[in-house]
């Protein structure tokens, strides 16, 4: 089961970077393309954003590639899950 959930669309290079970065740390996620569904687009406004990338773990949202809040997120999750 995927710890991460990131909201992603077509040519956003900064959803690629998100991704790369993710994938370089071992963070299994799974992937909301708002290009592809519109119903994505409607759950990440249900969560207060329009821009990508959005990533959400466990509680916490994400707005960007922030490799402190994404570590405290999955280190949080992780500690509550054990």
């Amino acid at each position: 089961m995927a710890k991460a959930i990131v909201y992603s669309k077509n040519n956003c290079p900064f959803c690629v970077q998100l991704k790369q970065y993710l994938d370089s740390e071992g963070i299994a996620y799974e992937e909301k393309n708002i290009d592809v569904d519109p119903n994505h687009a409607e759950e990440l406004a249900k969560l207060g954003y329009m821009s990508v990338p959005v990533t959400v773990i466990g509680e916490t949202v994400i707005l960007g590639l922030n490799a402190n809040r994404i570590k405290k997120a999955v280190a949080a999750l992780s500690g509550a899950s054990t």
